[in-house]
């Protein structure tokens, strides 16, 4: 439910300060987009205001991702195990034709891994020290795949680009739909009333809900991915028997803060319908099942 109420927030928190600057533009300065005969310049205005957060939140991914998390990156290698670390993730890294991303090690208790970055050719790639104390080596090199998958993938732009068309239509919509009831409902003919303001507010929570539903529909989509790109570049039964070492910490406390989980490997256990529609990762069980239907 703690997820459910942060996306929601998220949502809110965007849509507000897009009000703010409607009303700011309608009453102080007049200029009232979206009013008839400027659909486009509402369209546009949701549009740029849609992705900025999500643009935003995207090049600053990695350097948020460090100090969340406290990640270390390995620079120059001061042991066999980070040797080892930087050596597989340039290998994979040549594989599937990347540059060579910034390798990280992280402290947490839980084995965890993830992925950032604002493109491919300039991700960082990081594990948990639990993930190193827990993991063999064949397992520790299949997550190290799982996460060079989501690099390769483009998956964190092509996550934020969904992100901001779905709150670009989260606004667009509310606001066209507030407008009709501002006029045909509360008779208002000039400018923005009431209704206008009211019907946005609430349409943009019930919106907003749908859009996170269908940007996290799209996220476990992209964990099956990157699932069989570990497969691909590090075998498949080394990559299901690394899910398999991820079940029992997905039973305890996930020690990540909350907005890495959509980026780590294992999110942790969603209890229930309404927590599975808005986990950003597929069950572990739902993953394995899915490898295993590939061939070895």
């Amino acid at each position: 439910m703690l997820r459910i109420g942060l996306f929601l927030l998220t949502n809110i928190a965007v849509m507000v300060v897009f009000g703010i600057v409607m009303m700011i533009l309608s009453q102080v300065f007049g200029i009232h987009i979206g009013s008839r005969g400027s659909m486009m310049g509402l369209m546009m205005m949701c549009f740029m205001y849609g992705m900025i957060g999500s643009l935003v939140s995207l090049f600053l991914s990695k350097w948020l991702a460090k100090r969340s998390t406290g990640t270390k990156v390995i620079e120059n290698p001061s042991n066999p195990m980070e040797v080892w670390l930087v050596e597989t993730v340039r290998r994979q890294a040549e594989m599937v034709k990347i540059d060579m991303p910034e390798v990280g090690i992280f402290d947490n208790p839980s084995p965890n891994a993830f992925a950032t970055g604002s493109n491919k050719n300039k991700a960082l790639v990081a594990v948990s020290t639990g993930l190193l104390q827990t993991m063999n080596q064949d397992e520790v090199e299949a997550v190290l795949a799982h996460e060079i998958g989501h690099v390769a993938n483009g998956d964190m732009v092509t996550l934020a680009l969904v992100q901001g068309v779905m709150n670009a239509f989260v606004m667009f919509f509310a606001r066209i739909i507030g407008q009709f009831v501002d006029r045909a409902v509360f008779k208002n003919e000039q400018g923005y009333g009431m209704g206008y303001y009211l019907t946005t507010m609430v349409l943009d929570i019930v919106f907003g809900f749908v859009a996170s539903a269908i940007v996290m529909w799209f996220s476990r989509y992209r964990e099956f991915r990157a699932d069989e790109m570990g497969a691909k570049l590090a075998g498949r039964d080394k990559m299901i028997s690394a899910l398999n070492m991820l079940k029992p910490a997905s039973q305890r406390p996930d020690y990540l803060p909350e907005g890495m989980k959509a980026m780590a490997i294992n999110e942790g256990r969603a209890e229930g319908f309404i927590a599975k529609l808005f986990a950003s990762h597929p069950t572990l069980d739902d993953r394995i099942a899915s490898l295993q239907k590939l061939n070895a």
